[in-house]
């Protein structure tokens, strides 16, 4: 039934009104669509992913006496990643592109920073450029959906690891005529390199290529088999504290013929 035939009969007064109110319910469902429209727009917006990881630490090695910093992030998949300072400066940016990107993107990515002596880059210099507190990570996946995280960051850094065998020659020089297997020992760190209380997460132990360890305890054994008589290495025993700032001790030996 059209609406002249609806109309039909009744006053124009009555006709207005009911006209009136078909208009009304009319505006009803146009509204409730759109509504409905516009939460289906918004169920289909991705919400922002964090990522997996989000990691940056100081690394100083005592022997050498240089320092750095490293980050590492893990998620399913990155486009683009920015961090930023806590004062909100960008401070590096990378972003995949090519067949790296058709390949779906980075998932982890880790970045070492050049590594200056004290004597180019002194320590409070150093910090100056790199101060404490908490650095954003963002980003964007393939889909372009965002991904974001945080990373404490803190100026505690571990005095390095008072190493006791292989027993040191002098610096510059390499034990020599160490008995096989080997033991690394090294006394307990407990306080940072301005002689504050710091508490010590883990050690890592790494002799040559071949063995890398991380332990709790001051002392370790390399298993018969992976160093040869006669022959030099290096090795390396870190102290990574519990904020994730590790702190290198360094040596050399040559292995007893």
């Amino acid at each position: 039934m059209d609406a002249r035939h609806a109309n039909a009969g009744l006053s124009p007064a009555t006709q207005r009104s009911r006209l009136v109110l078909l208009g009304t319910a009319a505006a009803i469902v146009l509204s409730t669509v759109t509504a409905d429209s516009l939460a289906g727009n918004d169920r289909n917006k991705e919400a922002p992913i964090p990522f997996k990881e989000a990691r940056l630490i100081i690394e100083f090695n005592s022997t050498a006496e240089d320092i750095g910093v490293q980050f590492f992030l893990d998620s399913d998949g990155w486009k683009s990643i920015s961090i930023f300072s806590p004062q909100g400066k960008q401070i590096f940016e990378a972003e995949a592109s090519g067949k790296l990107l058709r390949q779906g993107g980075g998932t982890e990515l880790f970045v070492e920073s050049e590594e200056p002596p004290l004597a180019e880059l002194p320590l409070e210099d150093f910090l100056r450029l790199f101060p404490e507190g908490t650095y954003r990570f963002a980003g964007r996946a393939p889909d372009g959906t965002k991904l974001f995280g945080e990373a404490e960051f803190s100026h505690d850094i571990p005095a390095g690891p008072e190493v006791l065998m292989p027993p040191a020659q002098g610096e510059d020089e390499c034990t020599e005529n160490v008995a096989l297997p080997l033991t690394v020992a090294w006394n307990e760190v407990t306080t940072s390199i301005e002689d504050e209380p710091i508490d010590i997460e883990e050690y890592e132990v790494i002799v040559g290529d071949g063995f890398d360890i991380r332990t709790t305890g001051t002392m370790v054994t390399v298993p018969d088999g992976l160093l040869e008589p006669g022959t030099s290495y290096t090795f390396e025993v870190l102290a990574v504290a519990d904020n994730g700032n590790q702190t290198i001790s360094e040596g050399c030996f040559v292995t007893a013929d």
